[in-house]
């Protein structure tokens, strides 16, 4: 009889966390949890203790004793875990307002995971997720990690390559709404389908096949423009593709491929709600105080339908379905991100790929994609690139290198623009950016000013 597991999640007063309960409530019966443990930083307090209170509801309607603690002590609540789960955001959603208007003031696109949003969602991060294998080194050697914090390609690739901590596997939800809702649109059940998925995190492709190993990518095209729901996420406006282009691949783009081949367009979009009603990050604030307050209602014992209204959502479902299958042993297909071992021959060995996977007992091992045609290729191996140069220079703190991630990403001109955006996100999140302060020290002595008037108004509040 397998003991009791104790499950550890470092960002516990996250939105995503009812979907989080949910997932392991309804796989009691082949994970006998005990005990679980939401930690958070300190001035996180409320938003964690209201997420404690929902998750003791549903767990006590679900009719299973299961022991909800909150910690702010990370190495006290990691203390002979069996997994940790990860879903924080460092600076919280103020910091991701400062990632996406700060380039948005410059004409560049502002997002969260792209463009120089997500490079600095990266230097933020990735020291942090560091921290936190150090600390489980000491108190949870054989404890999996199984990460959903943002961006998650580049936090794995650090937790394995930097951290030198092997039993750690990446997750989006990218795929797994993907999975979700293109069988419907292609009249088919899911069961029926294969899936065979490979790229990296936020920039992957994929085929679609039949029970008979027929490829049904292109039904999957078609319904795609005839307007059907493929699974696009909540967070990305939905600019068609080029019929011709994705025609061509013979491949389905994943949903933040919008970013790169319809720039020009998403840009725009980016720029209007800027000028409007705000950037995603202040839109989310407000999804995320409703949220909250439909979570202090003590009659609330599960998941409210408002929470698919997040751009995250079925991330934590699928942190569950991991952990499930490592528990069990399932052998299983998830879409991950976990080393490539050749499942990509253009990129190395060691790069960490999202790529589907069989997972088991032993973790994540890649199923091989094969060769990318000249496209493809050409992307991927400048996205890598860049991924590289930026979990470098968040671990290292080096000027130089960051200039190098910011000139490989596509979505950032390079020249004088791009220089004053990078200064700028390095002054507006110096307290989350111990590793550049002698750079930020002399920024501040050449009295480099931010322009966005929404960030100076949060720097003036201490956020």
């Amino acid at each position: 009889m397998k003991k009791g597991l104790k499950i550890v999640t470092i960002g516990g007063g996250s939105s995503y966390t009812p979907e989080l309960m949910e997932g392991f409530i309804r796989r009691y019966n082949e994970l006998p949890l005990h005990e679980i443990w939401l930690v958070d930083v300190e001035n996180g307090q409320e938003k964690v203790n209201i997420d404690a209170d929902m998750a003791r509801r549903m767990w006590k309607a679900a009719g299973h004793d299961v022991e909800i603690h909150v910690s702010f002590d990370r190495k006290e609540a990691l203390k002979d875990a069996d997994f940790v789960t990860t879903q924080f955001r460092v600076g919280f959603l103020e910091a991701r307002i400062k990632d996406e208007r700060i380039p948005l003031s410059y004409g560049m696109l502002g997002q969260e995971t792209n463009g120089a949003g997500g490079i600095f969602k990266a230097f933020r991060t990735i020291p942090v997720i560091l921290d936190i294998v150090k600390d489980m080194k000491e108190v949870c050697p054989n404890a999996w990690l199984i990460n959903f914090t943002n961006p998650s390609g580049m936090v794995t690739e650090a937790v394995i390559q930097y951290g030198h901590w092997d039993k750690c596997i990446g997750l989006c939800n990218v795929p797994v709404i993907a999975m979700m809702k293109e069988p419907e649109a292609i009249g088919y059940d899911a069961k029926a389908l294969t899936y065979q998925f490979a790229g990296i995190n936020h920039f992957h492709w994929h085929k679609v096949y039949d029970q008979q190993g027929r490829e049904l990518t292109q039904k999957v095209i078609d319904a795609l423009f005839d307007g059907k729901d493929i699974g696009l996420p909540a967070n990305i406006n939905n600019v068609p593709f080029f019929k011709e282009q994705i025609e061509q691949m013979q491949m389905i783009p994943c949903g933040y491929h919008r970013y790169y081949y319809r720039q020009e367009e998403m840009l725009a979009h980016s720029l209007e709600e800027y000028n409007t009603i705000g950037t995603r990050g202040q839109q989310v604030k407000h999804t995320e105080e409703k949220l909250f307050e439909l979570y202090k209602n003590k009659e609330l014992d599960h998941k409210p339908e408002e929470l698919s209204m997040r751009g995250g959502a079925y991330y934590s479902d699928a942190a569950c379905e991991c952990i499930n299958a490592i528990y069990n042993n399932k052998k299983i297909h998830m879409v991950v991100s976990t080393q490539n071992r050749g499942a990509i021959p253009e990129l190395p060995v060691d790069s960490i790929v999202e790529v589907s996977s069989i997972i088991d007992g032993k973790g994540a091992t890649p199923i091989a994609w094969g060769k990318f045609p000249s496209a493809q290729r050409g992307w991927l191996q400048c996205m890598k690139a860049m991924e590289e140069c930026t979990i470098n220079a968040a671990v290292t703190g080096n000027y130089g290198m960051a200039m190098e991630a910011f000139a490989l990403n596509p979505l950032i001109p390079s020249g004088e623009s791009a220089k004053q955006v990078l200064d700028q996100l390095l002054l507006a999140h110096e307290a989350y950016l111990p590793q550049f302060a002698s750079t930020i020290q002399k920024l501040k002595e050449e009295h480099v000013q931010i322009k966005d008037p929404v960030v100076q108004e949060l720097m003036k509040e201490g956020k």
